[in-house]
């Protein structure tokens, strides 16, 4: 049985102008929709375009019954009044889980047309032929509605949320129709109400794609902080999986390698993949993943319902991919897969940083080890050299000068100035010898240690350059270990070395202070100080200045130099790490 159709024309054309603007507000829908899948490739956009497609058609169905009075017209109306419904409950299943279809789907596309005819051309009582259709239709809806609520609760999604309360309040508005709408006592509001629903559920939508935006610019920013930061590629992963977590209905993430076919490390839930190969429908997934290099969904047999894996790449070439773990079906329920896999680059990007980061970690390790051997084997060298000229050389003019000596009484007199000349000479050769040995190894520093061998060294520099050379140093200082005193023994030579060629000073000042915690040793001078660049910075030559040499020294050690001018002439700072020496 038909409603009885009002007949009054003033309210046949408010009831038909309203019908437009339904229609044309939902064409609008139907079109943002779908412009939305087509950007960012997601199913449920298509389903919803579909649904406000179908809706369209609704009004287009109801409009020509207001005009034409046939009542095919008005059987159309209620079919695709039930579709729409639907489409929509599809489409909100689709967003929230992507559910399979069966055969048995088709029969529930049945219910709206076979009830539809029986509610038009069989049943004569108006209200059990309209109250199952509405019974349908406001169930439907509600259903739609719990999706969006239950993903809302999940992901606390504002555009979720207003999408649940629309459809609610929607579901609700369906039960009025055989009492009020039907009978005329909601023409035209009854089409504005709807109206105000649909703008819920368009401006919902919005907030959905707004709010992955959000999330994934965060999530992007995240993974370039973390580019930022030098860190061990152990720490970056353990980061890089804890970050997901972070995110809407993720409950535990997993780095799966292809080249080890099984998962390396995990977090949340899935910190017991490790090592573990995957199961069920993740393999198949992964493969895809591996094979067309898109991010892939699918269900899981863990104690989760679905995995998200998302390509992680090194230059080209997918070499891992991080699996997610969680309630809802995607964490990214809009953005594309172009952004998805911008996500796994930078992944992949922060991966590859940590490895080159960790090589030249070792490399520069390595180098620091055989800069370190190269100093104590040129040490080495000279000790030995030292030695020989001590022990050998120094002995044979030592014999000469006796052999000189053993001379003079057995020649004649007019010999002695020359026996005189040579036995001088000899003694030059001694001092030579004795000053070569000295500056090869400081034989003071082995004997008598770190204070007085500098004593000693600032000493002989004043008598032999002719400049005013002060040490304030305490009388002992803590026991350091042998490569650390030559290092710092060192230091003061190759500074003291470079003031005489290049600074042209007449007094130097040689600091030796012992803090809670490190030897500091300063060297400045009167001179006419470091040369400096545009900036005001200083600038040195180290192949030239020798510190080079210097540098190598301290840094096997541990220790630090710092060049820089002076009020008036140069400075140098050395400071080392005090270690504590166990005494025997």
């Amino acid at each position: 049985m038909q409603p009885e159709v009002a007949a009054v024309n003033p309210l046949l054309a408010s009831e038909f102008a309203a019908t437009l603007l339904q229609g044309a507000i939902t064409s609008g829908l139907a079109a943002l929709c779908f412009h939305l899948y087509r950007r960012y490739r997601r199913p449920w956009f298509a389903w919803f375009s579909l649904a406000w497609f179908v809706y369209v058609l609704r009004l287009a169905c109801i409009s020509s019954f207001l005009v034409t009075d046939h009542y095919a017209w008005l059987y159309w109306h209620q079919v695709t009044t039930g579709w729409t419904a639907l489409i929509l409950l599809w489409a909100s299943l689709v967003f929230s889980r992507q559910p399979r279809t069966r055969p048995w789907h088709a029969l529930v596309l049945l219910f709206p047309p076979l009830w539809s005819y029986v509610a038009i051309y069989q049943l004569e009582i108006f209200l059990w032929a309209a109250l199952p259709s509405v019974v349908f239709l406001s169930a439907a809806t509600m259903w739609t509605g719990w999706v969006f609520w239950r993903y809302q609760r999940i992901a606390g999604s504002m555009g979720a949320k207003l999408l649940a309360v629309a459809f609610f309040a929607w579901a609700l508005h369906h039960l009025d129709y055989p009492f009020l709408r039907a009978q005329g006592a909601w023409t035209p509001w009854g089409y504005y109400l709807d109206i105000c629903f649909e703008l819920l559920v368009g401006a919902g939508v919005m907030l959905l794609v707004l709010d992955d935006l959000g999330r994934g610019v965060r999530a992007l920013s995240a993974l370039s902080g973390d580019l930022q930061r030098r860190r061990g590629e152990d720490e970056l992963l353990d980061d890089l999986l804890r970050r997901p977590l972070t995110l809407p209905g993720v409950r535990g993430s997993a780095m799966y390698d292809f080249g080890t076919a099984a998962f390396t490390r995990g977090a949340g839930v899935c910190s017991t993949w490790a090592d573990a190969a995957p199961g069920g429908e993740v393999l198949p997934a992964l493969r895809r993943l591996y094979e067309t290099g898109a991010p892939q969904t699918a269900p899981s047999h863990y104690e989760h319902l679905y995995i998200t894996a998302l390509p992680v790449t090194r230059g080209d070439r997918v070499v891992a991919a991080l699996v997610m773990a969680g309630d809802i079906r995607n964490p990214f329920t809009a953005l594309d897969d172009h952004f998805l896999r911008a996500l796994g680059q930078q992944v992949g990007a922060s991966l590859e940083q940590a490895d080159l980061d960790r090589q030249l970690t070792q490399r520069t390790l390595d180098l620091e080890r055989l800069s370190a051997r190269m100093v104590r084997q040129h040490e080495d060298e000279r000790r030995r050299l030292s030695r020989e000229l001590h022990d050998e050389t120094a002995q044979v003019f030592s014999a000469v000068k006796m052999q000189v000596e053993a001379l003079r009484p057995i020649l004649p007199r007019e010999h002695a100035p020359r026996i005189d000349r040579l036995a001088q000479l000899v003694d030059t050769g001694i001092r030579s010898i004795r000053s070569v040995t000295n500056d090869l190894r400081p034989s003071l520093l082995d004997d008598l240690g770190l204070v007085p061998a500098l004593r000693s060294l600032v000493s002989e520099f004043a008598e032999r350059a002719g400049l005013t050379v002060t040490l304030d140093a305490p009388d002992r200082v803590p026991a350091l270990p042998p490569d650390t005193e030559l290092a710092i023994f060192r230091a003061l030579q190759e500074a003291l070395s470079n003031i005489v060629r290049h600074a042209g000073a007449r007094e130097v000042r040689v600091v030796l202070r012992s803090t809670a915690d490190a030897l500091e040793l300063s060297v400045r001078d009167d001179g006419r100080g470091l040369p400096v660049d545009a900036r005001g910075q200083v600038r040195t030559d180290d192949s030239r200045m020798g510190l080079t040499g210097m540098r190598e020294r301290l840094h096997a050690v541990g220790g630090t130099v710092r060049v820089s001018n002076a009020p008036q002439g140069a400075e140098v700072r050395v400071a080392v790490p005090l270690i504590p020496v166990e005494m025997p």
